[in-house]
């Protein structure tokens, strides 16, 4: 059974698209082309209005003030998101309170989440835990990486 309902197609589908430093935006294209690559895929499950947020390439998601991602909860808060495609859904947000804020307001507007493993409805409990294990891990690489 699909998770992908008439309310959700009737609404935009938001691609996020996000590097974040200038070296990956400039050495990684194939990063990119992949995550631009969702708008054909929003298609493909069924939307017909496709944005892309694009803001943020160059911005770290680590503190830093995102003017997309911002774009990105207004939209969902105002329910216009049906959903938001994201290569790495932990991708979204970087620090836990900017993650469980979009979680949040999606489960609230009924906006979906999918990325290249599935579809989530932060409605549902086994979503909502598997959205949370992934901002988690997400926490934790982000730790690694500054111990490095």
């Amino acid at each position: 059974m699909s998770k992908i309902t008439a309310d959700h197609l009737a609404r935009s589908a938001y691609v996020y698209v996000r590097q974040s430093t200038p070296g990956q935006v400039h050495r990684n294209h194939e990063s990119r082309r992949r995550q631009y690559g969702l708008a054909e895929r929003a298609k493909q499950l069924g939307w017909s209005d496709v944005v892309v947020v694009d803001d943020d390439l160059a911005i770290s998601g680590d503190g830093v003030k995102r003017p997309g991602f911002e774009r990105l909860l207004l939209a969902i808060c105002e329910g216009q998101a049906g959903t938001v495609l994201t290569i790495e859904a932990s991708r979204l947000a970087r620090n836990g309170r900017d993650w469980h804020t979009l979680l949040e307001f999606c489960g609230l507007v009924n906006c979906l989440i999918i990325d290249e493993d599935g579809v989530y409805d932060a409605r549902l409990p086994n979503d909502r835990l598997l959205l949370g294990m992934k901002g988690t891990m997400s926490e934790m690489e982000l730790s690694l990486f500054r111990q490095r």
